[in-house]
């Protein structure tokens, strides 16, 4: 009987450190703003309290900023117990525009918020001598050129203040108003559609595609989670590329109801999202879980971090000498780096879909008569890893400019000699929160960039 002993106790200690890696990876590996490379089960719950918190959702787009909100973020630039230091505004005017306090609409250069798509350009103005939408305005007579930008939430530009946006710095330079029609988590695809939705009522000389290099990711996706664990919300259409052409393949969702029961709809997004196989599977814990947990050193200081980060919040007090979220943020950027490795393997096989999507934003441009420009930007993440392997997009810009004579493209990376040092590379974001925007004084020199490429 002896030897049953041992082991009992070795199965009693393995169901105890099971339980407990379970436990913890359900803990710090479940929802949005998790483990990047953990996710728990393919289906999580969906409750109607989170639903009725949804109010973007967009039944073509997925979601989009709704017209005449304000909302205050705190971007999370204090400890627990300390007092809110940082909360930043963000406000879209009634047509879903990030507000431009630089400089007011010009009423003659827009359509009537509310009006039907298909009659923008006579009501804003912007018709030739029979009445056809030329969709350009003349720059002499107006002193300055119109400007909409379309994007993610770069564009957007979260974690900073209506005043602190580059549309803002760019409309002082301009002196002009700049749209901004960027949409947070919003892919390539997203981006143009809201564009093609949104222009006729908001026609401008110039359009500005401003977007981070993770769109190589997102245009392939047809629900996030997938790709970015916990993002249960983010259902949208994509684009395929069927025998050299384009063909849209509409949101999975049509109410936002549906969204409680994703599980039904589980075989058309599996065969829609690129991400199913070759990102989301990969990542899915399974039995044992103490080899996911313990598999990764960085998985056991992700998760604690958090722990001390709960302790901090139950007690109010921070802890002498160690900040666990700034420690947990350098933990995510180490575990992100495989992501980046995978969106760099993307580039390399997907970048025909990429171009593809570009050149439907270029079309339109063309039907329309305005200028197209297409900026990159970086995410911190990427952004360190360019510092020291360069862009993880290769030369794709530059295959941009080779194959579409019309559209003038900015890397703004390459305009910031930080990009070369990945000691000062972090400088150019903010320092806290979300992490991984652009500071204020970023977006200004984002605004320089863009005058000196492109307007002057």
């Amino acid at each position: 009987m002896a030897p049953l002993v041992p082991a009992f106790l070795v199965g009693a200690v393995f169901a105890v450190v099971e339980y407990v890696s379970y436990r913890t990876l359900n803990r710090y590996g479940g929802g949005l703003d998790s483990l990047p490379t953990v996710v728990m089960e393919e289906f999580p719950e969906i409750d109607a309290a989170l639903l009725e918190k949804f109010t973007s959702f967009d039944p073509e787009l997925g979601w989009a900023p709704q017209p005449n909100m304000e909302k205050q973020k705190d971007t999370g630039d204090h400890l627990p117990g300390e007092e809110v230091r940082t909360v930043v505004t963000y406000s879209t005017d009634e047509y879903g525009s990030r507000v431009c306090p630089a400089r007011d609409r010009d009423p003659e250069r827009t359509a009537d918020p509310d009006a039907d798509a298909e009659e923008p350009a006579e009501a804003a103005g912007r018709t030739d001598g029979a009445g056809a939408a030329t969709g350009s305005t003349d720059i002499a007579d107006s002193g300055s050129p119109s400007v909409s930008t379309y994007g993610d939430s770069y564009c957007f530009c979260r974690e900073v203040n209506d005043d602190e946006t580059f549309q803002h710095y760019l409309a002082e330079r301009l002196d002009a108003h700049v749209g901004n029609y960027g949409g947070g988590n919003y892919g390539l695809d997203q981006a143009v559609l809201r564009m093609k939705r949104q222009y006729p009522k908001d026609p401008t000389d110039y359009v500005c595609m401003v977007v981070t290099a993770s769109s190589i990711a997102r245009i392939l996706s047809v629900w996030k989670h997938y790709q970015e664990f916990g993002n249960v919300l983010a259902v949208k259409p994509r684009y395929r590329l069927e025998n050299g052409d384009l063909e849209l393949v509409e949101s999975p969702v049509d109410e936002k109801e549906d969204l409680l029961d994703l599980e039904s709809r589980a075989d058309l997004l599996r065969s829609n999202d690129f991400h199913y196989d070759r990102w989301f599977l990969p990542h899915l814990a399974t039995f044992p879980y103490s080899r996911t947990l313990f598999g990764d050193a960085d998985h056991v200081r992700y998760c604690a971090y958090g722990a001390l980060q709960d302790l901090e919040a139950r007690y109010g007090r921070s802890i002498p000498g160690v900040d666990p979220a700034d420690r947990q943020k350098d933990t995510v950027l180490r575990l992100e780096e495989d992501r980046v490795e995978y969106h760099q393997d993307l580039y390399e096989e997907q970048s025909d879909l990429f171009e593809a999507v570009v050149g439907e934003f270029v079309d339109y441009a063309e039907e329309q008569d305005f200028t197209p420009v297409f900026a990159m930007v970086g995410q911190l993440r990427y952004a360190r890893r360019r510092a020291e392997h360069g862009p993880i997009y290769g030369d794709l810009l530059d295959r941009l400019d080779d194959e579409y004579d019309v559209l003038e493209t900015v890397d703004v990376a390459e305009h910031f000699p930080e990009s070369d040092d990945p000691d000062a590379v972090d400088s150019l974001y903010v320092d806290r929160g979300e992490g991984g925007h652009y500071s204020p004084q970023t977006n200004e020199r984002i605004a320089d960039i863009l005058m000196a490429e492109v307007f002057d």
